[in-house]
């Protein structure tokens, strides 16, 4: 996805593109200093969003599927200003590129209805890392370390996240939190 992207954008006018994979992209967005960042919500990594990733100003877009609120909420509290719909066609994402990196809001109308269930979301941003990081496979010292916690405080989001979601474990928790797709 990251090269289709840049070979669009490499081609609109008045754009110029890089792309970088999760690791590398914060590096290099310091160095580069790039008006925007467009981030796909779905790639790994992407649960520790940060609300400037090149550490200045630089304003986010967000590139996201349908049915994925818990995403979406992660995206909005890293201050996000622009969310496309991954199915977008090109034009639309070249729009929506563009009026975001000239400070506008944009929001696809096919992701506005999981924005709104995203700000009913009964859980906390750093519940919904926790969830996101479980539910890729990483253990507590793993998730623990990612976000510079103590075992006992993933711990304790993990009981908080069982309780909320009314789940009789915490793979029952992360099952229902994909079938509400939170993660």
């Amino acid at each position: 996805m990251r090269s289709a992207l840049t070979a669009l954008l490499e081609h609109a006018d008045g754009i110029e593109a890089t792309a970088a994979c999760w690791e590398k992209a914060p590096s290099q967005a310091r160095s580069l200093r790039p008006d925007l960042c467009v981030v796909d919500a779905d790639c790994p990594g992407s649960s520790r969003l940060p609300a400037h990733p090149t550490g200045q100003k630089c304003e986010l877009l967000v590139l996201a599927t349908s049915c994925r609120p818990g995403v979406l909420r992660r995206a909005a509290q890293a201050k996000a200003l622009g969310f496309v719909n991954k199915d977008a066609s090109p034009t639309q994402l070249l729009n929506a590129i563009r009026l975001v990196a000239a400070g506008k809001r944009y929001v696809d109308a096919s992701l506005a209805p999981d924005l709104v269930q995203a700000a009913d979301m009964s859980l906390t941003p750093r519940e919904l890392s926790v969830l996101a990081l479980a539910s890729d496979g990483a253990n507590v010292p793993e998730t623990a370390s990612t976000l510079q916690l103590s075992k006992g405080t993933v711990r304790n989001y993990m009981s908080a996240i069982i309780r909320k979601t009314n789940a009789r474990n915490w793979t029952d928790a992360v099952r229902i939190s994909h079938g509400a797709g939170w993660v």
